[in-house]
């Protein structure tokens, strides 16, 4: 009983605060670091890259765009250029909280 709790508790908060997902126009990939909360018409995350100009583009976008060469992806700040040391943290975190309730 207390497992489902820490879960609906886990699943309660992802959902209230929304997608997440990093938001840049830069040079260099590795220096996106700004976050944004989606607007809800945005399900997805975006990383585009424009080969002759040397730019990265990230941020929301909705399925039905995700097109061409634009890379989507679900999920908080899943369209990062490394390592996702968001969700590790998310992981650890959830770890945590359900030991505490077992």
């Amino acid at each position: 009983m207390k497992l489902c709790g820490a879960l609906c508790v886990l699943l309660m908060l992802s959902m209230a605060y929304g997608l997440r997902c990093y938001s840049c126009v830069t040079s260099n990939a590795e220096a996106c670091t700004a976050t944004v909360s989606c607007p809800v018409i945005f399900d997805r995350c975006f990383s585009l890259t424009i080969e002759g100009l040397n730019l990265f583009s990230k941020g929301c976008q909705s399925t039905i765009a995700c097109i061409g060469g634009i890379s989507c992806c679900e999920g908080d700040l899943c369209n990062s250029a490394g390592t996702a040391g968001p969700s590790i943290l998310l992981l650890l975190a959830s770890s945590a909280i359900i030991s505490l309730f077992l």
